[in-house]
C-alpha cells in the first residue's frame, strides 16, 4: 500500500495516469471501468485528450505538465493511493513530470504500461520519448506490461538488437531482458504472437492457436532459476486460446488496470498477473461488438447490477408493470373497499373470519419452517417470534369472533375452503422445495398488504369510522396499531437486507413467487360475496 489519508476506509484505491479515449475503449475511461469492475475505487489524472474512435485516433491534445502535477497531487493528499497505473504519457516531459510525482509523493506500488502505439496504428507515445520512460519510470515500476513491439522498442532504445519471435523461447528471452531494464516484474503480453499448439510460430491465421504472456520477476520459494549466475528469477508462462477478434480496443489499459485492481486488493503478483489476463480474455470473448473498427471489450462481464438500489427492493417490486396491477387488485379488491364503507355483507365477513383462523394455522407452519431453515439466529428468533403473534391473533380472532356469534368450537371445525387451501399449501411448497428467502418473498403480500389495505382505508375520505358507524371498523384498526406496523416495518426491513444478496435471475424468479402469493390473496377476497346481491 502506498500514501495513504483514507480516514479508515478499506476501499482499494487506484490512481490511473493516463490519456482520454474519446470512444470510451481504451485509456482513462476502459480504466475507470476496469477498476469499477474489480471493486476498486479509481481516480485520474489526465495526460492527454484525444480524439479518437474504433477506427483510428485523429488528435492529440496534451495537459500541461504543470497541471497534470496538480492533479497527481491533489489526489493523493486527500483520498490516498494503493497503487498508481501509468498509460498513455504522450511526451518526455510528461514522463519525467510523472516520475517525479510518484518519487515526491512516495507511491510505491507502481504499473506501467508503455502505450507506444495504439491498436488501430497511431502512434501514442514518439521514440524521442522511449528514452525518458526506459530511464526516468521503470525503475520504479513494481511491473511493466509490454507488448511484444513496445517490448522491442525499449530493447532497441537500449542497444539491443530486435528480437523476433518464433518461438515461446524468444518470449521468455524478451522478457528477460526487458526485466533487466529496471523494472521489478515484466509481463510481456503475447497477443501479436500467437503460436501453435505446440508452442512453435504460427504462419497463417489458421494456425494461431494459443497464445503466451511470460511474466519475470524476483523468484518465489520453489520457483527459483538463476539467470547467467545474477538475480534469481522466476519466469511464469500464462497460456490462453487464441480469439479471432476484432474486438481488441483497449486490451493492453485493461489487462494493466486489472493486475493494478489485484495488487490493491492485496494479491501476490503471480495471481494478480493470471487474473488479469483471463479478466481481458472473458472481456474479449464477451465484447459487445460496437463500432466498426476494433471494437471495445466488456469490461462489466462478472458484474451482475441488480434491478434497484440497496434499500428500494420493495419500492422495485411493487411498481414493475408485472406486478402493480396484481397489487393495486389485491388492497383495493371490492371485498376491501367494501370493509371500508362498511357495506360488507356480515355473512361475508364471518365466513372470511373463520377462513383466516384456518389459514393463521398453516401461516404459522410456514414461519415455523422458515425458522428452521434461517441460518443465523436473528431470523431464527424473527420467524419464531411470527409463530407466537400468530397464536396471539387467533385468541383475538376468537374474541372477536364472539362478537359476531360464532364460537371457538366452530371456528375449529370450519372446513377448509379450496382457495384456503390453495394459498397456504403453495406457501408451504415454496418452504419445502426452494430457499429460506423464496419464503419470506411468498409469506411476504400477507404481511405487507394487510398493513397497506389498512392503512388506506383507515385515512380513505370514503371510509365510514368508529365501530358505531363501520361494522369492521376495529378490524381495520388492528391493522394499524402500532404492534402490527412495528410488525410490517422489521419484515420490510428484512426482505431489503437479503434482497441485494441475491442475482439479477433470482430476483426475476423472485418476483413470480411474490405475484403467485398475491393472486392467492386476491383468491382469498373472493370466497365470499362482497356485495350485498338482494339489494344488488
Amino acid at each position: 500500500m502506498s500514501a495513504s489519508n483514507d480516514g479508515g476506509s478499506t476501499v482499494p484505491r487506484v490512481l490511473v495516469i493516463a490519456g482520454s479515449d474519446s470512444s470510451g475503449g481504451a485509456g482513462l475511461e476502459a480504466d475507470q471501468k476496469v477498476i469499477a469492475a474489480h471493486g476498486c475505487y479509481a481516480m485520474t489524472a489526465t495526460t492527454a485528450l484525444t480524439a479518437q474512435n474504433t477506427k483510428g485516433v485523429y488528435g492529440i491534445h496534451e495537459v500541461p505538465v504543470d497541471f497534470l502535477r496538480k492533479q497527481i497531487d491533489a489526489v493523493v493528499e486527500d483520498v490516498g493511493v494503493d497503487v498508481v497505473k501509468t498509460g498513455m504519457l504522450a511526451s518526455t516531459s510528461t514522463i519525467e513530470a510523472v516520475a517525479q510525482a510518484i518519487h515526491d509523493n512516495k507511491l510505491k506500488t507502481l504499473v506501467v504500461d508503455p502505450v507506444m502505439i495504439a491498436t488501430t496504428g497511431a502512434e501514442l507515445l514518439p521514440n524521442s520519448a522511449s528514452r525518458a520512460l526506459r530511464e526516468k519510470l521503470l525503475p520504479l515500476a513494481t511491473i511493466l506490461t509490454p507488448n511484444v513491439p513496445e517490448a522491442n522498442t525499449l530493447l532497441l532504445e537500449a542497444g539491443h538488437d530486435k528480437h523476433l519471435v518464433q518461438s515461446v523461447a524468444d518470449l521468455e528471452e524478451i522478457a528477460l531482458k526487458v526485466q533487466k531494464l529496471g523494472s521489478k516484474w515484466v509481463l510481456v503480453k503475447g497477443g501479436h504472437s500467437p503460436f501453435r499448439r505446440d508452442g512453435t510460430e504460427a504462419k497463417t491465421e489458421d494456425e494461431k492457436e494459443i497464445v503466451v504472456n511470460v511474466l519475470v520477476g524476483p523468484a518465489a520459494e520453489g520457483t527459483k532459476r538463476d539467470v547467467e549466475g545474477e538475480e534469481k528469477l522466476q519466469v511464469v508462462k500464462i497460456e490462453m486460446p487464441y480469439q479471432r477478434s476484432r474486438n481488441t480496443h483497449g486490451t493492453g489499459c485493461s489487462l494493466a488496470s486489472a493486475i493494478a485492481s489485484n495488487l490493491a486488493k492485496g494479491m501476490d503478483m503471480v495471481s494478480a498477473v493470471k487474473a488479469g489476463i483471463r479478466y481481458v480474455d472473458a472481456a474479449i470473448r464477451t465484447a459487445p461488438g460496437l463500432g466498426q473498427g476494433n471494437g471495445p471489450l466488456n469490461h462489466f462481464h462478472s458484474v451482475k447490477a441488480l434491478p434497484f438500489s440497496p434499500g428500494h427492493f420493495l419500492d422495485y417490486l411493487l411498481e414493475r408493470p408485472d406486478v402493480a396491477p396484481v397489487w393495486d387488485r389485491y388492497i383495493h379488491h371490492p371485498f376491501v373497499m367494501a370493509m371500508g364503507d362498511g357495506t360488507l355483507p356480515r355473512e361475508s365477513f364471518k365466513g372470511y373470519l373463520m377462513q383466516d383462523y384456518v389459514y393463521l394455522i398453516h401461516y404459522a407452519r410456514a414461519n415455523a419452517l422458515a425458522s428452521y431453515k434461517a441460518k443465523n439466529i436473528e431470523d431464527v428468533a424473527g420467524s419464531a417470534a411470527i409463530v407466537a403473534n400468530c397464536f396471539r391473533e387467533m385468541s383475538l380472532h376468537v374474541q372477536y369472533c364472539a362478537g359476531f356469534g360464532i364460537s371457538k368450537e366452530q371456528m375449529e371445525k370450519t372446513e377448509e375452503h379450496q382457495a384456503c387451501t390453495a394459498y397456504t399449501r403453495y406457501v408451504l411448497d415454496i418452504g419445502q422445495s426452494e430457499d429460506w428467502f423464496a419464503l419470506q418473498i411468498a409469506l411476504a403480500p400477507c404481511l405487507l398488504g394487510y398493513g397497506a389495505i389498512a392503512k388506506h382505508l383507515h385515512t380513505s375520505p370514503t371510509s365510514k369510522t368508529g365501530e358505531h358507524e363501520n361494522l369492521y371498523w376495529s378490524w381495520i384498526a388492528n391493522y394499524v396499531a402500532d404492534d402490527y406496523t412495528t410488525a410490517v416495518q422489521a419484515g420490510r426491513e428484512l426482505l431489503e437486507r437479503h434482497a441485494v444478496l441475491q442475482s439479477p435471475g433470482r430476483v426475476e424468479e423472485l418476483v413470480g413467487v411474490f405475484v403467485h402469493a398475491t393472486k392467492m390473496e386476491i383468491g382469498f377476497w373472493e370466497m365470499f360475496p362482497y356485495k350485498d346481491e338482494k339489494k344488488a
